[in-house]
């Protein structure tokens, strides 16, 4: 009697274990970083929206190429990459071509939500786009931010970018400039 009763206990101990390793396995949590598709145009928006709405506010230059990115960014040769955790968009960032220079690129909108955040998601976004550059032949990398954004700024280091004066910008918010040459 008690060996079975063990036996039974031990059976669900190990059924629930399952459960639980099947679940971790099933959400492994695995970013998979995809190219635009304009399926995703919103989630573009809306993850940049969240976040610049939450620090600043949105600019005639930010409206622009939320809502029209492939005139604004991909038919001008530029890149918009999705990070996809468990199918769902979580975060996004475009690499915009310079009009004056083909082999100077703009790392721009970058945007996690939220709920993803730290789980590396920014980082693994932007060496995607770094990598498409260097595909590109580009000789730099350029962004704008705002010192007060010092995650991102961090994140960017780790990238590679490196402090620069900032000059003529776009964005009222803009304040701080970096700049990753290959």
């Amino acid at each position: 009697m008690e060996v079975k009763r063990d036996l039974e206990e031990l059976e669900k101990i190990l059924k629930t274990e399952f459960k639980i390793n099947k679940t971790m396995n099933d959400s492994s949590n695995e970013v998979k970083i995809i190219d635009y598709s304009p399926e995703y145009q919103q989630d573009f928006r809306n993850l940049n929206e969240e976040w610049i709405n939450k620090f600043f506010k949105m600019e005639e230059s930010d409206y622009k190429m939320l809502d029209h990115p492939e005139e604004y960014i991909l038919n001008k040769g530029g890149h918009i990459v999705f990070a996809l955790l468990d199918n769902e968009v979580v975060g996004t960032c475009a690499l915009i071509k310079s009009s004056e220079d083909p082999l100077k690129f703009e790392l721009a909108k970058m945007a996690v939500s939220p709920k993803a955040q730290g789980k590396k998601i920014g980082y693994l976004i932007g060496q995607s786009l770094l990598e498409k550059a260097k595909k590109a032949n580009a000789k730099e990398v350029f962004l704008e931010t705002n010192s007060s954004l010092i995650p991102a700024i961090k994140l960017y280091e780790k990238l590679g970018f490196q402090h620069i004066c900032v000059t003529d910008s776009p964005y009222e918010r803009c304040d701080t400039k970096m700049k990753l040459e290959f």
